[in-house]
């Protein structure tokens, strides 16, 4: 479930999970007790020595937030995808500001995505 991840992976995680940015809090109130889909997420986990925002092992799918910090860093950000794909995992990625102006949108494409994933895993 953690693909290697080191011990300073998870103590920066856990770091990143008390400092929540406001984004990543909208969109984990709609995860948080399985309230999405009935699937368990986990918020800023460790896979090798990434952090996924989150991460749903049943599904072996990660949810990505991208915000400012991401411009100018898409082969960056595509390279780190690639990495947790060779795991099988599948990377969603969705906008800050997509979440902020329209997350019934966003929840609707990954409810989308969510039951095309349960067809071909299962």
């Amino acid at each position: 479930m953690y693909y290697g991840a080191q011990i300073i992976t998870f103590e920066t995680a856990r770091l990143l999970r008390k400092s929540m940015t406001y984004h990543e809090k909208l969109l984990w109130n709609h995860f948080k007790g399985k309230r999405f889909c009935g699937l368990r997420f986990r918020r800023q986990h460790p896979i090798g020595f990434f952090i996924a925002d989150f991460y749903c092992h049943k599904l072996k799918l990660v949810v990505e937030l991208d915000g400012a910090v991401h411009n100018g860093r898409e082969e960056y950000d595509d390279g780190r995808s690639a990495e947790m794909e060779k795991y099988g995992i599948q990377v969603v990625r969705f906008t800050n500001s997509e979440v902020e102006s329209d997350i019934d949108s966003v929840l609707e494409r990954l409810e989308k995505i969510i039951n095309e994933r349960k067809k071909n895993l299962f």
